[in-house]
């Protein structure tokens, strides 16, 4: 196993996307698929060695160094990647915005006066800003998807399940993954073949599903500025369908979502929070605080929706179908914006199409294939459970 005492220096990082605090780095080997590139690893993976910061100064001071390494990040060390950092998380990876209270916003370099977009922040931003060749993050409620369309790069939340997560801090398991941000197509594919446990054969698309309730989310301007991106996509996939995604609200969706997510994050971390009374930012300690009033009255009848809503997107989507929505109903906001803008508007209206692929375990690719007022906007495909790499080729065919 590498070694997590390794002496690589502290990266260049004009952008602040690397933590200081529990700074690693470590050399993979010298030969593999992956040799020669360079790679970020959110601060919430485990390195042996080194303690988990987990975005919050004290869940970095309370925990011991971690006495494995996430075997996701051990694969691309194993392929000849060389590890350059761990990079920023949003608190407790409970937000969107890429804005940590206490270890600041690394730099959008679309628009540095722009948010990057959380809680992979750090890793979209390394990936953006040319730091490294790729990067590591995790997606929850779309930690991976976001930044990837805020930054203007490809950004992949995988099937549930499709790449291990151990050695990973435990958010909400039934949404949970590890995905990875990259600015070509044909590396984003070279990362899934070393992390995916069982690689499957891409078959090729057969129908376009256009997800008409999710674009009709958003407004005409990002509607309108999507609309070539779709054209291109329908390109390279045979046949096309309008079709309705959600069988009643996007937002009665996203409550589903909210109450498990949080009912699990409280049991994973209520009583850490409860014991050691950590200081969190803005949007994050509201969270939190309504996280510990979610009841088991209230989980259960939500986990039975959410089978409900499982099933009904398996029966949407044929064997070889691509689902296209909207991957954010807006360009990265300002930073600083107002609190109730920014975690309460934005948030909100953005988990409404983020809940989708979390709900249903799918896959879903963010493509830099749209502009909205200079700034990117991305387009999302979706498959079935398991279509990962099917995806991944067709984003390659379209990218490249």
């Amino acid at each position: 196993m590498s070694d997590p005492r390794s002496d690589l220096a502290f990266p260049d990082d004009p952008a602040g996307a690397f933590c200081r605090d529990n700074h690693v780095a470590l050399a993979g080997r010298a030969e593999g698929p992956l040799a020669g590139l360079t790679f970020g690893v959110k601060d919430i993976f485990d390195i042996e060695g080194v303690r988990t910061g987990f975005g919050n100064p004290t869940w970095l001071e309370t925990h011991a160094p971690a006495t494995a390494t996430a075997s996701a990040v051990q694969r691309l060390l194993d392929a000849g990647a060389r590890m350059v950092g761990k990079t920023l998380t949003d608190e407790m990876a409970y937000s969107l915005t890429g804005e940590n209270a206490h270890y600041g916003t690394p730099v959008n370099p679309r628009d540095p006066d722009r948010i990057p977009g959380g809680s992979s922040n750090g890793s979209a931003s390394a990936v953006a800003n040319d730091l490294v060749d790729f990067a590591l993050g995790t997606d929850c409620g779309g930690s991976v998807r976001l930044p990837a369309s805020y930054c203007g790069i490809l950004g992949i939340r995988p099937s549930l399940g499709r790449v291990a997560v151990d050695g990973v801090v435990p958010f909400s398991a039934s949404f949970d993954v590890i995905g990875w941000f990259a600015k070509s197509a044909g590396l984003l594919a070279r990362v899934g073949d070393v992390l995916f446990d069982k690689p499957q054969p891409a078959r090729p698309p057969s129908r376009l599903l256009i997800g008409d309730d999710a674009f009709g989310f958003v407004a005409p301007a990002v509607r309108d500025a999507l609309q070539p991106a779709i054209a291109l996509v329908s390109e390279h996939v045979a046949g096309s369908a309008q079709i309705r995604v959600c069988d009643g609200r996007l937002e009665d969706w996203f409550g589903v979502f909210r109450v498990i997510q949080a009912s699990e994050i409280w049991a994973n971390h209520g009583a850490w929070i409860e014991q050691h009374n950590p200081a969190f930012g803005p949007g994050v300690g509201d969270r939190m605080d309504w996280a510990s009033k979610v009841t088991s009255a209230e989980a259960g009848p939500a986990h039975e929706r959410h089978a409900e809503i499982r099933s009904r997107l398996d029966g949407l989507l044929g064997e070889s179908d691509v689902l296209c929505i909207p991957a954010s109903p807006r360009i990265a906001p300002p930073r600083d914006a107002p609190l109730d803008d920014i975690e309460v508007r934005f948030r909100h209206q953005a988990m409404c199409l983020l809940c989708i692929s979390g709900l249903g375990g799918l896959p879903q690719i963010s493509l830099p294939l749209a502009e909205l007022d200079g700034m990117p906007l991305g387009l999302s495909l979706i498959a079935r459970h398991g279509n990962d790499e099917m995806l991944l080729e067709l984003a390659k065919a379209i990218m490249e």
